[in-house]
């Protein structure tokens, strides 16, 4: 990941937890993380992030793949439309998990 468009994504992400109230040790936990390791993702120490941990990031935000790293997409709309792509506790993948493997395999 180039180091700009790294910069930004992870701005992004910044974003969208903050739209959702959420504080780093919440959203680590909430996407599966472990609060080091998301300190030190937001904080730009890891650039290299794999895509299972941008799927796990846009699971916990309620958002697909896509709409996470879509820069042309304002983070205020994506966070409004969050509601849409929430994760069910009955175990089943979530709407975003499904879509993000799928994005993942068509680039493959």
């Amino acid at each position: 990941m180039a180091n700009d468009t790294a910069k930004r994504l992870l701005a992004r992400i910044r974003a969208l937890r903050e739209a959702h109230g959420l504080t780093q040790e919440a959203f680590a936990e909430r996407a599966d993380l472990s609060y080091k390791h998301y300190q030190q993702v937001e904080a730009g120490r890891k650039f290299d992030i794999r895509l299972s941990t941008l799927i796990k990031m846009a699971d916990a935000l309620g958002v697909t793949l896509r709409e996470l790293v879509d820069f042309e997409i304002a983070p205020a709309a994506v966070a409004e439309s969050a509601g849409k792509y929430a994760t069910k506790s009955s175990g089943r993948k979530s709407v975003s998990t499904t879509s993000a493997r799928r994005t993942a395999a068509k680039l493959k």
